[in-house]
């Protein structure tokens, strides 16, 4: 290079005018007005207009004449401000400009396959994966990711200072369940053996409390082999936490002090603290989900006592089969043409149909406040009570009902929820809503394998007061479980461990994990906890869902510099491909791999 770098184009202001320096960049727009060319300059910090005026040295106007979008360049030159009227307000640089003295083009491009300077949302996803390079290059294109630089480098800074160790655990590991499937990485060393890459670090950083570690902490990738969609990749991004000697409000408090110090950092935002807490039953109860966006209110209700009456056949069918009959209320009356969109949203979601009531507080007569196909089955006590349990009641309100299996009514009803909020502008924008979900069970039924299953993992520590219960109720018994929620996604979850090998080794055998199974996948866990394991507990974050919601985006693709699509490609690099025959040879995967390898 013949002209070096003396400046970032951000740290270029009024206070550089008259003097001399050198910027290098793309060129992200080129205007010729007679002779004098105007270049807008770009890097990886900003945007700075560069003027070749007429006069120039005639071969550096030459040069800067062959110019074109997405070339490379070095331009020298003076700071001047711009002339009145001329100024940009939209960018940091605007009352400056760059006047040439000379240039060097670095390296030329080819034309973009899409405009560098626009917004890029319209463009399809596929073209803009493909170039991915080229998406970050554009304007603003970077801004996810240096955004992402300053979440880790704030996440460490409050940690550091809070005295926990930053600690790496192997991606070349062991197999062992932890609710999906493995990457598994075949040994070449060992014929028939394979890796596992870690789908969390969870057992490690086990191991690593009872070595003393004491607080630790990892930015750290995972893997799991599933099925993606906005919010989920192949490998993605977690902070794993964890620490010794603590209870669940330990975790609680100073999650919500990294929190609240991460916003206000990065965000200039002020959370407020202490977060709510719900239950996991309250969660079911009044919002379908224990994932529950909390912005908004319409909480979902209990309705099987109201209508166990009914002479409505399809509400009194679902009750004498042991199902159950939900609501809410809309703030809002619907045409019938939006009812039966509404109803088949519902169907889609898994309900057989959906039942609905208008209501019109001030309608003349009591029977004109309510209107439907269903009202004339329910007597006017029912009514009343209805009117009474959504109090308090807008003067128009549309009920909505769902009469099936109490898991059924929860799910369809919680996607309807939101499905209404946004429907009807409900949700509040640039709102930070977190919520604790606590007091999960610690085990569920699974009918098709007909056993316990854990509802978070199998070294989650049992509420203390529940442990009588594990010999004779264990679907009774909580856990020390914790899930952080922010508008309605999951973003991070943990618990308080099993630190005793006699209670590790009694939720093996509930789970139906025979003694030699728990050896095989976890006996170097089993072994640790004989050496003094402390109590301890930690938090895993989904990082970039984090971050996809501190920017308001809508995928994690869209935080991720290198994402897989949905179908798990990278349209970048093209994998996955294919390999040669040799290096499958080599690792063992072929029958008669030994005789094809001697052919």
């Amino acid at each position: 290079m013949r002209l070096k770098r003396t400046h970032y184009i951000e740290k270029l202001n009024k206070e550089f005018i008259g003097k001399e320096v050198i910027v290098s960049g793309w060129v992200l727009r080129r205007r010729d007005h007679g002779g004098v060319i105007f270049l807008d300059l770009r890097d990886r910090t900003g945007l700075l207009q560069v003027v070749f005026e007429e006069g120039l040295d005639p071969k550096i106007h030459e040069l800067a004449d062959s110019i074109r979008i997405e070339y490379v360049i070095s331009v020298k030159g003076l700071i001047r401000k711009r002339p009145p009227g001329m100024e940009n307000p939209k960018i940091p640089t605007g009352e400056i400009e760059l006047v040439a003295s000379d240039v060097e083009i670095l390296n030329t491009s080819k034309t973009p396959p899409f405009p560098m300077d626009e917004d890029l949302s319209e463009v399809s996803e596929v073209v803009r994966l493909k170039y991915r390079y080229l998406e970050m290059r554009a304007l603003d294109g970077l801004k996810p990711f240096i955004f992402r630089h300053q979440v880790n480098q704030t996440i460490r800074e409050f940690l550091n200072n809070r005295g926990f160790l930053e600690i790496e655990t192997p991606f070349l590991t062991k197999s062992t369940p932890e609710g999906a499937r493995d990457y598994l990485v075949p040994s070449r060393l060992y014929p028939g053996k394979f890796y596992a890459l870690p789908q969390s670090p969870q057992l490690f950083k086990q191991i690593l409390m009872v070595a003393g570690v004491d607080k630790y902490y990892q930015i750290v990738k995972c893997f799991r082999d599933e099925d993606l969609r906005a919010d989920r990749q192949p490998e993605f991004t977690q902070l794993d936490m964890e620490m010794s000697f603590v209870d669940e409000n330990d975790v609680m408090i100073l999650v919500e002090e990294l929190l609240a110090y991460l916003f206000e950092k990065v965000l200039n935002i002020t959370l407020d603290t202490p977060f709510p807490r719900i239950s996991y039953e309250d969660a079911l109860r009044y919002y379908g989900t224990d994932r529950p966006d909390i912005r908004f209110d319409m909480k979902l209700k209990e309705l099987s006592d109201l209508f166990k009456d009914t002479s409505f056949k399809v509400f009194r069918s679902v009750l004498d089969s042991g199902g159950v009959i939900k609501g809410l209320k809309a703030p809002a009356n619907f045409s019938r043409k939006e009812l039966d969109e509404l109803t088949g949203f519902a169907q889609e979601m898994g309900a057989k149909g959906l039942a609905w009531i208008k209501y019109n507080k001030n309608a003349k007569s009591f029977e004109e406040k309510w209107s439907s196909p269903i009202v004339k089955f329910f007597e006017k006590p029912v009514l009343e009570k209805l009117e009474e349990t959504f109090n308090p009641l807008e003067d128009i309100a549309t009920f909505f009902f769902v009469a099936d299996r109490e898991e059924i009514a929860n799910s369809v009803l919680a996607e309807l929820r939101i499905h209404l909020a946004k429907k009807l502008n409900l949700v509040p924008e640039k709102k930070f809503s977190f919520v604790w979900i606590v007091d999960f069970p610690l085990f569920e039924w699974d009918e098709e394998e007909n056993r316990l299953v854990s509802v978070h993992h199998p070294f989650t520590h049992p509420k203390e007061e529940d442990i009588p219960l594990l010999e004779t109720d264990p679907l009774k018994v909580k856990s020390r479980a914790y899930d952080i929620v922010l508008n309605g996604i999951e973003i991070g979850g943990g618990s308080i461990r099993i630190h005793k090998k006699e209670v590790q080794k009694k939720i093996f055998e509930l789970l139906k994990i025979s003694p030699d199974e728990a050896e095989e996948k976890f006996g170097f866990l089993l072994t640790a906890l004989e050496y003094g394991a402390p109590p301890h507990g930690g938090i895993a974050f989904g990082l970039d869902r984090l971050i996809m919601l501190m920017l308001g985006k809508k995928s994690i693709r869209e935080v991720i510099p290198f994402p897989k699509t949905q179908r798990a490609q990278c349209l970048l690099t093209g994998a996955p491909a294919e390999v040669k025959i040799e290096q499958i040879l080599e690792l063992h995967l072929l029958p008669g791999w030994e005789k094809k390898k001697e052919n």
